[in-house]
């Protein structure tokens, strides 16, 4: 895993959380919901590949 993808969660998590804050305060509470569960299935997304390859690796040190 590289640092650069630690670094796009991070700015991602930081900008719905403005976002969020924003939608928030103006009476949006649905919008700010929608919009972390987005961000949210944007990062899972990115992750997926990774997840994969992890069980790949389990299941290859479990093979008879």
């Amino acid at each position: 895993m590289s640092v650069n993808l630690i670094f796009k969660i991070a700015a991602v998590g930081i900008l719905i959380s403005i976002l969020t804050q924003i939608l928030k305060q103006s009476g949006r509470e649905e919008h700010a919901f929608i919009t972390g569960i987005a961000g949210l299935i944007l990062v899972l997304f990115w992750l997926v590949p990774y997840i994969s390859q992890l069980f790949e690796t389990v299941k290859s040190l479990f093979a008879l």
